[in-house]
């Protein structure tokens, strides 16, 4: 297990804009915010890192930190839940890495946090609005609704699994099953690899995602939604400039980057076409 040392962690949590405090429910609702405000979903990273470096893997801690520093990276769940499992263990909080399946198995990752006697899902890698820990222990099915999404958390099943479904506009689109045995990164390393092949999703696709209470970034290739309190914009992005220029203004991240990510990206698979 990586070990973050004292001034890393000062590090990560000034990026948040946060002081480190003692555990608590209300302390890790305060980091879960920060980094899904700061940190966004985006699979740009994942190819910019790939084109510059060969890289098919997470990047390591320091480059982590420093594509959030210098670019307003962010990255995919594998990155963006296993370090902020790192943070939050390095932090004392009783927190497992765990795999869920999706149309594969562990094909998403999230954290499983222990607070007392309650347990909370910690969700930052899903391009969802879980602006806060999710609870486990339910009777009744737990709801997120945002814009026309609607997420529904499903009490565990007898095996202590948990179902997140996300509906949008009342169909079903899809979701996955956490399961609760604790995991290390390293189990992972086969599905990692995997999401680098030719026909993988976010080597074919551009998504990026970034939610606050009050405002909303959602880019799906083409697709801009952006939603504050309870208006929604969405259109349809015409050009490749105006991509760079919505993801640039929306994310931070900077057009010279984007520039060496877009025209592969979508060039290449006829996105405009």
């Amino acid at each position: 297990m990586l070990n973050i040392s004292e001034p890393d962690i000062t590090r990560y949590l000034k990026l948040f804009g946060i002081s480190r405090r003692k555990p608590s429910y209300h302390a890790l609702r305060e980091i879960i915010e920060a980094q899904m405000m700061n940190v966004p979903f985006e699979n740009i990273s994942k190819l910019y890192y790939l084109k510059k470096s060969g890289l098919k893997g997470i990047p390591d801690f320091e480059q982590f930190l420093s594509g959030i520093e210098r670019y307003h990276f962010g990255g995919t769940c594998y990155s963006n839940n296993y370090y902020l499992h790192q943070l939050l263990n390095s932090l004392g909080y009783n927190v497992n890495l765990c795999g869920a399946d999706m149309s594969k198995s562990d094909v998403h990752i999230a954290n499983i946090v222990k607070i007392e006697n309650y347990e909370y899902i910690v969700d930052t890698g899903y391009a969802a609005p879980f602006l806060e820990p999710l609870p486990r222990n339910l009777q009744t099915d737990y709801i997120i609704s945002k814009g026309v999404n609607r997420y529904v958390l499903k009490p565990m099943d007898n095996n202590g699994c948990s179902r997140m479904e996300l509906y949008r506009n009342n169909e079903l689109q899809h979701g996955y099953m956490l399961k609760p045995q604790p995991r290390s990164i390293e189990e992972f390393k086969e599905v990692i690899e995997q999401s680098f092949k030719a026909e993988a999703t976010f080597m074919n696709a551009i998504l990026l995602a970034r939610y606050s209470h009050d405002r909303s970034y959602i880019i799906h290739n083409l697709n801009y939604t952006e939603i504050r309190a309870d208006i929604i914009k969405t259109y349809t992005i015409s050009t490749r400039e105006e991509l760079t220029r919505l993801i640039n203004n929306a994310f931070g991240i900077p057009e010279n980057v984007l520039e060496t990510v877009l025209i592969d990206q979508l060039l290449v698979h006829g996105a405009w076409n």
